[in-house]
């Protein structure tokens, strides 16, 4: 679950209960630390939750019951660099995801929103390189995600050379207009890019490998100049 899920359920949670949680209950429920509950719970408390904590044997943290998140209120400019945000993943693996999140703001917009960030959307255009293949859609993620040995198909600069070669999947780069499969090349023993859109073939093996030192990645990322999506 992610953090900002946590939250919710967190405070649905202790909305519902007639006593008060204690902080390891909490932590068994989410599967967390104490710790990791005590700093959600003052993060909620900054943000103007009032949850209140009780001492005592029979203590713990009791919230108002009439109490919710107020929900996500985005400004028109704040609106606009989330949907633009979405658009650029058009071409990634993420596509699906990227356009029901999308869905998912345009459904809580105020309607005097709309307009001008339609208007503005109508401005912006991108050139992408091909659109990757239903294989890197569905699989790349998930080979990531489970650091799984991927077996590919691809296809050279030259438009006909092909290599067969199992990859170490380690992670995604956008390099121009273009989105790039990284990992360790079994075949050139070393870190290797492979465009989404040159990937003919792909099927994730049963293999999972050994994590490598994050300083090779790091250090063949040092030639160009990126940033992480966090």
């Amino acid at each position: 679950m992610r953090r900002a899920e946590r939250l919710y359920a967190l405070v649905d949670l202790l909305r519902g209960s007639r006593r008060p949680i204690s902080a390891a209950r909490l932590a068994d429920e989410f599967e967390v630390s104490k710790r990791t509950i005590e700093r959600d719970i003052q993060s909620l408390q900054l943000a103007g939750v009032p949850i209140y904590a009780d001492h005592g044997v029979a203590g713990g943290y009791s919230i108002l019951r009439e109490h919710s998140l107020p929900p996500l209120n985005l400004t028109v400019t704040e609106s606009l660099a989330v949907l633009a945000g979405l658009a650029l993943l058009e071409t990634s693996p993420y596509a699906a995801a990227a356009r029901r999140a999308r869905a998912k703001v345009l459904a809580i917009s105020r309607e005097d929103q709309l307009a001008p960030v339609d208007e503005a959307l109508a401005t912006m255009f991108v050139i992408d390189s091909g659109p990757p293949t239903e294989a890197a859609i569905a699989l790349v993620p998930e080979a990531i995600a489970a650091r799984r040995v991927v077996r590919l198909e691809y296809i050279a600069d030259d438009g006909e050379t092909r290599t067969r070669r199992d990859v170490e999947a380690m992670g995604l780069l956008r390099g121009g207009d273009s989105w790039l499969f990284v990992g360790w090349c079994r075949l050139r023993h070393g870190i290797r890019g492979f465009h989404l859109d040159r990937i003919r073939h792909l099927q994730i093996t049963d293999e999972n490998f050994p994590e490598r030192d994050p300083a090779v990645l790091e250090a063949d990322l040092s030639r160009w100049r990126t940033r992480r999506l966090r």
